[in-house]
């Protein structure tokens, strides 16, 4: 058992890749369960869709979010085993409670769509409740990409106030994410995100990345999805966090029900706060970060937003027992 308190993140879309989670499915009761459940849920077999593919289906937006939060869910799960060294939950249902979650956390936030799971882990939404919730914003987000068709990008070795200048300029795309210093994403309809490509370079940008994304995403053109949303979550409760839930429109800890609500669907629209938002948890005392789920994109976001913390990437039973050793 490991005896100190983590920052736990979740990561966002793009994190996907065929096979995540399998290892855990095939070796951890916990994670099984997770997987199993968001079959029943979903009714569809996301288990095959991530473990198999193919590539392109796993790829689409409406598929590769609840993809994406299932694997997370059931990586924490499989953590908050091993963390607490006994089974969790009961016979019926076999998932951590938000009491485990606060002897092993003392933050949880996720990019973009890792928010939602974050979420989970702090108790203030269910896990069948937070899959329904992402796979309808999966798929309204595909929708409204399908319906207007847009472009993000990645400006490197550009500071926010000249890409913003940028963007205004031109019109039909906006900063999306502020990820990391020097790292800002763009998002809008694909000619003017092109055109601001172009002017990034001219203007000294060190590169400027088309995104692997199938659409404008916390841009205007997610309005549409956005509206919908809002209905999709006035049917769900959202509970008070039980550990300190920082959320990426604000960079601020948020603890009201109806406010963590609202930030979930400008989300859609807005630019992201990442950076913000790990400088607020490293503010509260917190250097040890734990990225729970597929990928290693945010251990690499930390280490430049501030190289003084440190991060470990939990998506396998072997680098979850390496924490376990390597804590002990």
């Amino acid at each position: 058992m490991v005896n100190k308190k983590f920052g736990l993140l979740f990561p966002g879309q793009g994190a996907q890749v065929v096979g995540m989670g399998k290892e855990l499915y095939q070796t951890e009761a916990a994670a099984k369960w997770v997987f199993n459940r968001a079959n029943e849920v979903l009714g569809k077999d996301i288990t095959k869709l991530c473990f198999e593919g193919p590539e392109d289906v796993l790829m689409t937006t409406a598929n590769s979010q609840p993809a994406i939060f299932t694997v997370s869910v059931a990586t924490l799960n499989v953590l908050v085993e091993k963390l607490l060294d006994r089974p969790v939950g009961n016979e019926a249902r076999e998932l951590f409670s938000p009491e485990d979650i606060k002897t092993i956390g003392s933050v949880a936030m996720g990019l973009s769509l890792g928010e939602p799971t974050a979420l989970v882990a702090t108790g203030a939404l269910s896990f069948e409740d937070g899959l329904r919730f992402v796979l309808k914003r999966g798929e309204f987000m595909e929708e409204a990409s399908q319906k207007e068709p847009g472009k993000m990008a990645s400006i490197l070795g550009l500071d926010i106030e000249k890409v913003e200048e940028l963007c205004k300029g031109i019109g039909g795309c906006q900063v999306a994410n502020l990820n990391a210093p020097g790292q800002v994403v763009i998002s809008g309809h694909a000619s003017r995100v092109e055109l601001a490509i172009d002017l990034a370079k001219n203007a000294g940008a060190k590169r400027a990345i088309i995104l692997k994304v199938s659409g404008a995403f916390h841009s205007e053109l997610m309005a549409g999805a956005k509206e919908k949303l809002r209905a999709v979550l006035d049917g769900i409760e959202i509970k008070t966090p039980v550990i300190d839930f920082i959320s990426n429109i604000d960079a601020e800890i948020a603890k009201d029900p109806v406010r963590i609500k609202d930030n979930l669907v400008n989300q859609l629209d807005h630019k992201t706060l990442w950076s913000a938002s790990v400088h607020k948890a490293v503010s509260l005392g917190i250097k040890d970060y734990l990225e729970i789920g597929p990928g290693t994109i945010l251990k690499g976001l930390l280490r430049k937003i501030d190289s003084s913390i440190n991060t470990v990437s939990l998506n396998t039973a072997s680098n979850i027992n390496s924490l376990l050793m390597s804590h002990s």
